[in-house]
């Protein structure tokens, strides 16, 4: 594993390069992650084991996240986001030990939703793998509680004009299962608040002028677009297994889908088995499709 630099916007941007032994160039992939996550959390763990597999894996922590610089800080904006991954992309075809002509994306939980729109702005993607994605569905979702949802992005609204005029990033916890937080599932708090993942380069925060772009981010909306090769590996106890299967149904181009048995969403994040059996599905299908 090797830490790496490159910026985008004149912000700097740190990585994990986990590149396999053997002759190179190596296929490679950039690898997207939860919300609010950081490269020693599931992406670093989903790119050591690709890179265990012959795929040269990137992890690295967005703009405004962790090692890397970029103001504001914890700010979850789906754009920007998409943007780094696509600067990523670059950084690893310029590697000489890294083959410019397969490249690709894989995505973890909400990361699926970021490389899948990601895919779709970079011809250099040839093959998407995605595993326990969120596959966000806005409109549904805003059917289900209509003054909730438009509450929480006109929250978001105001706190970014807040920060527009004072400089102040309001923030509530990332998670907790008390008070007002992004995420408030019990095995998310498991996963995040707890030496799992409480890694020092992790801040437990969440700006809340996220939620003016975070919660109609629409994941939904890109896989009738993607005709690249896609896998996805998805379990009937993680997030949304429906919005999955939309999402899967939707796909145009070459597919597949893989259901596995986990205890529940973050089980697939560092359970040694279901990484394994997950990176092995993913590595499969990389080394073909790139």
């Amino acid at each position: 594993m090797e830490q790496v630099e490159f910026t985008i916007a004149d912000d700097r941007l740190v990585g994990h390069l986990h590149v396999p032994s053997g002759n190179s160039p190596h296929p490679a992939v950039v690898v997207a992650g939860p919300m609010t996550s950081v490269k020693e959390q599931v992406t670093g763990v989903y790119a050591a084991a690709l890179a265990e597999r012959g795929i040269a894996a990137l992890a690295f922590d967005h703009r405004g996240y962790g090692q890397s610089g970029g103001a504001p800080r914890q700010y979850e904006h789906a754009g920007r986001k998409i943007e780094d991954l696509g600067t990523a992309l670059e950084f690893l075809a310029s590697r000489s030990d890294l083959d410019s002509g397969r490249l690709g994306l894989a995505g973890v939980c909400l990361g699926a939703g970021y490389a899948a729109h990601a895919s779709l702005l970079n011809p250099r993607v040839r093959a998407l793998g995605l595993v326990v994605g969120y596959y966000r569905d806005p409109p549904r979702m805003r059917e289900a509680d209509p003054d909730g949802f438009d509450a929480k992005v006109a929250q978001g609204r105001d706190a970014r004009l807040t920060y527009e005029q004072t400089g102040e990033v309001i923030t509530i916890p990332a998670v907790s299962l008390t008070g007002d937080a992004a995420m408030q599932t019990p095995y998310l708090f498991d996963y995040y608040a707890t030496p799992r993942a409480g890694v020092p380069n992790y801040v437990n925060a969440f700006a809340v002028m996220s939620r003016e772009h975070f919660l109609p981010f629409d994941v939904q909306v890109a896989a009738p677009k993607i005709q690249l090769p896609v896998c996805m590996v998805h379990s009937r106890s993680a997030l949304s297994p429906d919005a999955a299967e939309t999402f899967y149904a939707n796909l145009s181009g070459p597919k597949s889908l893989t259901w596995l048995e986990g205890e529940n969403q973050v089980a697939f994040y560092d359970a040694p088995d279901l990484v394994s059996r997950a990176a092995d599905i993913l590595a499969e299908h990389l080394h073909r499709a790139l």
